[in-house]
């Protein structure tokens, strides 16, 4: 495996974006990507005490902002770079930006994407690159889908379009900040940024700080990911050794060299959100206001708990970044957000010997508005005589405790797995 040391030696350090290069990557995007707009959000107005303006670029032409800094960054090469094809890495998003840069330009890309990629995200990049992209399913993470990258791109003289931390690409992204001060038509007091690699954070960021000083800038990242706040901390970029790839935008091990140094001079803080929130955002966003986002594009809405005192009067500006979320991971979406919540509870219970327990189980523990929503008996020949694996979905998690009473009082041995991680991932 290549030492991503030697890999990231290449990337031309103490860079920062110049207002000059992003507004000349506006001028080249200016044809292709959409202005999306920046509208008040009634629902999280009303529940912050402030002004939430939302920036919508999952309604962007890829439905992510990916296509911005990918389309800058194919768009500065020449004809002789290009003659054997482009190369990339990517989760989804930037990979659809690629694909739709490879079709425009007429030029061929093989993308490399991990194998846990959303089949949705999959399908979008064939359709936006047709025949001008090969797809490769490589690897459990980004990272993985990375390196095989790096040596596909060596092999082959290819330039490689990196997702994150190439000066065109931070500049590409940057192009949101620009749109945002022309829209807002108050001053910005907060802008909340989703963080992966640091791209979009960079080059937001910087246009910001040179326009906008007095906005606090805060970047998010998923808990199960936190490679940017690693490297806060620690002051230097470092290798998670495991992420959860549940934030498939947003998921990846290492952040990049670049756009650490450029975000530690332009975000005021970095927080991480929990999976389980991001998946309780996704959920509302869309029964409350119609709005389709993936788990990437949830985590800046998320984050406003973190801030509701703070922010209350304020003009916040949140960044929803993309909606390619595949409708498949629905059920996942709502299992995270319930457990989450403290609404859905599993246990091991092991019933008494005796007939009729399960019907007991049911009409005296249960309370009138609980469910069960997963029910499996070890013992598929003792059905009533065994331990069961069951799942409880209750309305409130103030009624978890007289759950539990209840199931004491009745006699009813039980064992919790909400708590235990490795057996619940195990048995569920």
């Amino acid at each position: 495996m290549l030492d991503k040391q030697t890999l990231f030696e290449k990337i031309e350090q103490n860079y920062s974006p110049s207002l000059d290069t992003i507004k000349g990557a506006a001028e080249t995007l200016k044809d292709v990507v959409n202005h999306t707009p920046l509208s008040k959000n009634l629902n999280l107005s009303e529940r912050y005490n402030c002004t939430i303006l939302l920036k919508r670029e999952d309604l962007q032409i890829v439905r992510s902002y990916k296509i911005r800094g990918a389309f800058n960054k194919i768009s500065s090469l020449g004809p002789k770079q290009t003659e054997n094809g482009i190369v990339c890495a990517s989760a989804g998003n930037h990979a659809q930006g690629v694909a739709y840069s490879c079709r425009a330009a007429g030029i061929h890309g093989t993308i490399f994407m991990p194998v846990t990629t959303p089949q949705q995200k999959v399908k979008q990049v064939q359709m936006f690159g047709r025949e001008f992209v090969t797809i490769e399913l490589v690897g459990d993470s980004f990272d993985e889908a990375y390196e095989e990258s790096i040596k596909f791109a060596e092999k082959n003289g290819s330039p490689f379009i990196h997702p994150f931390d190439d000066e065109k690409v931070i500049e590409g992204q940057g192009t949101i900040a620009l749109e945002i001060l022309e829209q807002a038509k108050e001053k910005i007091d907060y802008l909340l940024l989703p963080v992966g690699g640091g791209g979009l954070a960079s080059g937001v960021g910087s246009v910001f700080k040179k326009l906008s000083p007095e906005t606090k800038i805060i970047g998010i990242e998923p808990a199960g990911a936190p490679s940017m706040s690693d490297a806060f901390q620690n002051n230097h970029v470092t290798i998670l050794d495991e992420i959860d790839n549940f934030v498939d935008g947003a998921a990846v091990k290492q952040a990049g060299r670049q756009t650490f140094e450029i975000c530690k001079n332009v975000l005021d803080k970095m927080v991480t959100v929990d999976e389980g929130a991001i998946c309780t955002t996704i959920l509302s966003l869309y029964n409350e206001d119609a709005i389709v986002v993936e788990p990437a594009g949830a985590m800046s809405i998320t984050a406003l708990n973190l801030f509701k005192d703070e922010i209350a009067g304020k003009n916040v500006v949140c960044l929803l970044s993309g909606s390619n979320n595949d409708i498949t991971r629905t059920e996942e979406i709502k299992e995270r957000s319930l457990l989450y919540e403290g609404l859905k509870h599993y246990f091991i219970i092991r019933f008494p010997q005796r007939a009729g327990a399960l019907k007991q189980f049911v009409n005296n523990v249960l309370g009138p508005d609980d469910d069960i929503a997963y029910f499996e008996y070890s013992k598929k020949t003792s059905r009533e005589k065994g331990p069961a694996v069951v799942g409880i979905e209750i309305t409130s998690k103030d009624e978890f405790v007289p759950l539990i009473t209840r199931m004491e009082h009745n006699g009813f041995i039980y064992e919790y797995l909400n708590d235990k991680p490795t057996l619940f991932q195990y048995l569920i």
